[in-house]
């Protein structure tokens, strides 16, 4: 499967979704290949800072190979300059949450808005995606949930539209797992992954050494290591957080830019949408064979079965 585009694709911004409550209504970037029917959605969420105009090489490929992608932008974007004593902030991990499902409530008003995008997609075929911040954000939908300061966890927040999910470098467990800052600024980063069950694939790099983390790369395998089975994990050999250059093509943050390993990503990620999106389509097992077979590859797979129990905290 190559992974460069392999047919036009069309996109239209901002869409604006009413949100009531939010302060301000949602802005969306609507992304369809310009062809085809019963396109599955992905609901993709930026890192912090981003908007609905990054990750340009995840969102363009995807809708190149048949998927329809909505990008919203949270609150934490720079493009709203929210001030950091603004009221919200502190909540914006939810109204995070909140966007992703608004924007799968809204799918009949953003089919409509890009021009012959109506009646084409498929509402019964739903995937959300995210990386950093954007992966804590989408694995709530999964059914990954945060634990109060008392260890229990909170309300479920999990939606059962979403039946598949790609998570970049999501973010591990908190408590003393969390350096002195984030455990100051983002207290809601303390999530129980073993109630995340539903199927996706994590990704993430081994040189990804975070300032949020007392621990290692390894932080970034948590989801995958304390979450149910149907689970897969790509980590990516060399990849910091970006892992290549997911944000964007030649951007600031991107440390370890990489088109081979970008390129892989894109390859990995459209195959595991493809076939769990479309059970029976034999794009996942063959990717994984490739990646298996390469001489010098750039990454390794592990996977993990529905049967086979998460590990303990």
């Amino acid at each position: 499967m190559p992974a460069s585009p392999t047919a036009p694709v069309v996109s239209v911004r901002p869409v604006v979704l009413p949100a009531p409550g939010r302060g301000q209504d949602l802005q969306v970037r609507v992304s369809a290949p310009a062809t085809g029917d019963h396109l599955p959605v992905v609901v993709l969420s930026h890192g912090h800072g981003w908007s609905m105009d990054g990750y340009a090489p995840l969102a363009d490929c995807w809708a190149a190979h048949g998927f329809a992608v909505l990008q919203p932008t949270h609150l934490d974007s720079r493009t709203l300059a929210l001030p950091a004593d603004d009221p919200r902030t502190p909540h914006i991990w939810r109204i995070r949450v909140e966007d992703l499902k608004r924007v799968i409530d809204g799918l009949d008003v953003l089919e409509k808005a890009l021009p012959g995008l109506a009646g084409r997609l498929d509402h019964g075929r739903v995937a959300v995606a995210g990386h950093s911040w954007g992966a804590h954000s989408a694995s709530m939908l999964l059914g990954a949930r945060i634990l109060d300061a008392h260890g229990h966890p909170e309300e479920d927040l999990s939606d059962p539209r979403v039946t598949a999910g790609v998570l970049l470098a999501l973010p591990g467990t908190g408590g003393r797992d969390l350096s002195p800052f984030a455990a100051e600024h983002f207290p809601f980063m303390n999530p129980a992954f073993e109630f995340m069950t539903t199927p996706a694939l994590l990704v993430a790099g081994d040189k990804d050494d975070s300032p949020l983390s007392t621990r290692g790369p390894d932080w970034f395998t948590d989801g995958y290591r304390h979450s149910p089975g149907d689970k897969s994990l790509l980590t990516l050999f060399g990849a910091e957080h970006t892992l290549g250059g997911v944000a964007g093509h030649h951007v600031a943050e991107t440390t370890d830019e990489s088109p081979e390993r970008l390129a892989l990503l894109q390859r990995l990620t459209t195959a595991y949408l493809r076939t769990a999106l479309h059970p029976g389509d034999p794009a996942w097992p063959a990717a994984r064979a490739a990646l298996e077979a390469a001489p010098h590859p750039l990454g390794r797979i592990d996977g993990k079965q529905a049967d086979q129990p998460a590990g303990r905290r």
